[in-house]
């Protein structure tokens, strides 16, 4: 008998270990190796043109084969990442690292709210699912918060013991994540059992370029599906950059490393706010919320130019507060309108969508913290 409650506890459990790490202030760390803001931007880039390539690839894989084995490849991805990162002392090892830590978000992306929507399909409980979405940004601003908070921890134990219990982390998620169930649609069933007997490598081939061509076509079908996924991915780009080289300008304001764990744990918070006050909104109009949630987010943009440490991380809670409001409010109207056998694929093309543009502002930002 399936059981919802422990379905959605292990996925809130591997979310909470899958975020908790002592190297969450990667930009701080980073900067502290010496690398300038210009490269931190470049491996971003790394990181999101891997992610461009990766992304619906493996939001289709987590359809036709399974949710619950591509988180699962997630956190090994992660540990990979996190060996190389440790084992490497130039910028390319950095790049290199960057690409497995997008795999491991790749195959995280879709597959686990995926397979949380249809676990609630399943008993009839859908109406839950804006709450689980909820929760996941508390767990995911909370565990980064500790672990930004950490960012002193990793410089004094040093970036190479750092990595290696990040990546031995990862491997316990992984086993932890192997108490979740699969809960796919039958017709994602039937695929499976037809790659078994004709090949998997063949069918994965043909199963691809299926949902691809299927999902492509209710994106075109629903222009206002597409429209959501590109302004929520813009507004969320924007605050991301800022939360991440905010790790590295607050420390030029001369803050010690514990007032700068503070400072980002307060910043995290914000989205902890955000993701409560939304709930509290549900009768608000879409429009209405997009527009408050990019003025504050450009407000925090604003704040970080004062090189005042309390501003600066004023403006970086009121960006977090509102990106995660407006995140939440656009996955729940998204999520209701995907098809449950396409649903990860769509919410993969999301991301998609996200590291396009990440990919062509994450440079630029760079040199614009730089020089600012």
């Amino acid at each position: 008998m399936f059981k919802i409650k422990k379905q959605i506890n292990t996925l809130y459990l591997t979310s909470i270990l899958g975020n908790l790490s002592i190297t969450g202030a990667w930009v701080a760390i980073l900067a502290a190796r010496g690398f300038s803001l210009v490269q931190i931007g470049f491996a971003e880039t790394v990181f999101h043109i891997t992610s461009l390539i990766f992304e619906i690839p493996s939001g289709l894989m987590a359809d036709v084969y399974g949710r619950k084995k591509m988180l699962l490849l997630s956190n090994l991805m992660t540990a990979v990442a996190g060996i190389i990162m440790a084992m490497t002392d130039g910028f390319t090892g950095v790049c290199i690292s960057f690409v497995f830590h997008a795999l491991g978000y790749n195959f995280a992306s879709g597959a686990g709210d995926a397979l949380a929507y249809d676990s609630y399909k399943l008993v009839n409980m859908e109406d839950r699912y804006e709450r689980y979405a909820s929760n996941q940004l508390i767990i995911y601003r909370i565990t980064s918060s500790i672990s930004t908070m950490c960012a002193g921890l990793a410089l004094l134990i040093g970036y190479k013991p750092a990595y290696l219990i990040s990546a031995a982390w990862s491997l316990f998620t992984m086993l932890v994540g192997f108490r979740l169930v699969e809960v796919r649609p039958d017709t994602a069933q039937e695929e499976k059992k037809k790659s078994e007997t004709k090949g998997i490598l063949k069918r994965m081939f043909f199963d691809v370029i299926s949902y691809f061509k299927e999902s492509l076509l209710f994106l075109i079908r629903n222009p206002k599906a597409s429209k959501l996924m590109f302004a929520n991915s813009f507004v969320g780009a924007i605050d991301i950059l800022l939360l991440f080289f905010l790790q590295s300008k607050l420390r030029t304001t001369g803050i010690s490393d514990l007032a700068l764990g503070i400072a980002l744990f307060i910043i995290e918070l914000g989205g902890i706010a955000g993701a409560n006050l939304i709930l509290k909104a549900k009768k608000a109009r879409y429009a209405h919320l997009f527009i408050i949630c990019t003025c504050g987010v450009i407000a925090g943009v604003l704040l970080e130019h004062t090189s005042m440490a309390v501003l600066m991380t004023l403006g970086g809670f009121i960006s977090s507060m509102a990106d995660d409001a407006l995140q939440i409010r656009t996955d729940a109207k998204l999520q209701d309108s995907f098809p449950s056998e396409q649903r990860a694929t769509l919410i993969s093309i999301s991301s998609f969508t996200f590291s396009v543009i990440m990919i062509v502002l994450s440079p630029l930002a760079g040199y614009f913290f730089e020089i600012w």
